[in-house]
């Protein structure tokens, strides 16, 4: 059974910082990429950045110099530092572990959130 359980988020005044982890199991990890994605209300879901199995980032631009997402394969864990939070981050968000095979075959799985809020 796959599981992505994240951690970390809470209220966090304009320019403060957080951390948050997302604990993998279920899945052969290191050969995912892994994303942060948050949903704010009445929004779509977004992508604020992702790291492939490679280790290579990619960050939306709203997010770019202020938030790094990284990855350690031995803890089966991925990770986004926000720095330097603004009200318009605040949002639910979403771990996602992504896989498509040399056949084609795509695994998409998805955690079940945490809230992030900035205040204004």
């Amino acid at each position: 059974q796959v599981q992505l359980v994240e951690s970390g988020g809470g209220l966090v005044q304009p320019g403060g910082s957080l951390r948050l982890s997302c604990a993998a199991s279920g899945i052969r990890f290191s050969s995912y990429t892994m994303g942060w994605y948050r949903q704010a209300p009445g929004k779509q879901r977004e992508l604020a950045a992702t790291i492939t199995s490679g280790g290579s980032t990619n960050y939306a631009d709203s997010v770019k110099g202020r938030f790094t997402i990284s990855r350690d394969n031995a803890q089966n864990t991925v990770y986004l530092r926000m720095n330097s939070l603004k009200p318009e981050d605040t949002a639910v968000y979403y771990c996602n572990a992504k896989r498509t095979t040399v056949l084609g075959y795509e695994s998409n799985y998805w955690g079940q959130g945490t809230q992030v809020t900035v205040p204004s």
